[in-house]
């Protein structure tokens, strides 16, 4: 039986100071314990292709002994067609938010060239990649919003060839790819499918990037292929920092508990100067987890309550933290560093960002937002630089490039200089 007063603790002084530097100083999700039956699998999809993937998908993810892998374009049409009218609304909706703020974000200037200086012209190229592979969990949940959020910035950077991947694909993520146009669609999950989507088999073709969130055995195959087939990152359960001093204690509870209920190892933590709203939210969060299992053992386990001194304190510990959502007042926003995406005031809740408001929920966690946000067209192109050199600059740019080369001892890299230089 659960203890009810272990659900979203207080915590302060030196218990405090400790706790947030185990936070601050978190890795990625363990992965030692899922890796050797991951490599195995890995290595059997290499190997066997189609027979392997078919193999795994029958055995964990459902797939019928006769279905086949790829779900077929009719499927999908008819899928879409069956769709209540209302979800396809909201489908509609959501896409058109996301494309939006994915095509505010995609570079302006996709290609310009400079003179850097007299004789010396560089530039950049923008690509998309040729193709992505798009992760798609369905296990717990059926993530028809993470389909939205993975396949539309690749769509809006230009990218020609996407697939999707999902086992047990709900009928709202089949609708959703077919709306969003999606040819390529398999119903296989787990780390067969992104060794499937990193090497290639007899139906499923390989892709240059996977992209997508997925539970330990996905996260350690995509670790593991990571060196053969580019990856957006590494995520792990879902994060929460909330920031507040007098905000609505249903608004700030059920964002908690909206969190939580996605992984029993969701990290929710809210940080307020008033021990009057902590005691609030504690019995708030208490009440609204009683019927959400998943939601009391996440927030038992790992939801905490820090009282501090001071709002800018409160900021510097989420700082700390580095958290993949973190809410708090607008006022606050200057003072953010580290948060995968930000969610300004009581109104907005974190559960807007998981589907509609634009910006994408493919976020990175265990402290990867301090060192990146989250999956943006920008991971889809590629920015290749571009330089020209005139008879005139060569003569510029050749002195210092020969010195240069000769403090490195790289004899060659002069003597390319010098070649120049002289016929110039």
């Amino acid at each position: 039986m659960r203890n009810d007063n272990d659900v979203m603790r207080i915590v302060e002084g030196p218990k405090q100071a400790r706790l947030v530097t185990a936070l601050a100083e978190r890795g990625a999700t363990d992965l030692a314990e899922v890796e050797p039956a991951v490599r195995r699998i890995v290595r059997d999809v290499r190997r066997n292709g189609d027979r392997a993937v078919r193999r795994y998908a029958t055995r964990w993810d459902g797939l019928g002994k006769s279905e086949p892998l790829r779900v077929s374009e009719d499927e999908l049409h008819e899928t879409w067609e069956q769709t209540d009218p209302d979800l396809q609304d909201a489908i509609k909706q959501a896409a058109g938010n996301i494309r939006r703020y994915a095509e505010w974000q995609a570079p302006k200037d996709k290609e310009w060239r400079r003179e850097i200086q007299p004789g010396v012209s560089v530039g950049q190229l923008v690509r998309p990649l040729e193709s992505v592979g798009c992760y798609v969990p369905g296990g717990r949940y059926p993530l028809p919003s993470t389909l939205l959020m993975t396949v539309i910035p690749a769509q809006v950077a230009g990218v020609r060839q996407i697939r999707v991947a999902s086992p047990r694909p709900g009928k709202a993520t089949l609708a959703a790819a077919a709306f969003l146009g999606v040819r390529k669609f398999y119903r296989v999950g787990g780390a067969q499918a992104i060794a499937a989507l990193a090497y290639g088999t007899e139906d499923i073709p390989r892709v240059d990037k996977i992209v997508g969130p997925g539970n330990r055995y996905v996260t350690a195959a995509k670790k593991l292929v990571a060196f053969d087939c580019a990856i957006e990152f590494l995520a792990g359960p879902t994060e929460a920092v909330i920031i507040s001093e007098s905000g609505d204690p249903a608004c700030i509870a059920s964002d908690l508990v909206a969190q939580a209920e996605h992984d029993p190892d969701a990290l929710c933590i809210f940080i307020t100067t008033s021990r009057a709203l902590a005691k609030t939210i504690q019995n708030e969060v208490r009440t609204r987890t009683r019927a959400n299992p998943i939601a009391a053992q996440s927030l038992s386990r790992r939801g905490a309550i820090l009282l501090v001194a001071s709002l800018e304190q409160a900021v510097e510990i989420a700082n700390r933290i580095a958290p993949e959502h973190l809410t708090l007042p607008a006022e606050l926003v200057p003072l953010v560093q580290h948060a995968g995406a930000v969610f300004l005031d009581e109104f907005t809740p974190q559960a807007a960002g998981d589907y509609v408001s634009g910006p994408n929920h493919v976020l990175p966690t265990a402290g990867m937002a301090r060192v990146r946000g989250g999956l943006s067209v920008l991971d889809f192109v590629r920015v290749i630089a571009c330089q020209q050199v005139s008879r005139a600059g060569i003569r510029r740019i050749a002195p210092p490039g020969i010195t240069l080369a000769n403090a490195e001892g790289l004899t060659g890299h002069a003597e390319a200089f010098r070649v120049r230089r002289s016929h110039a």
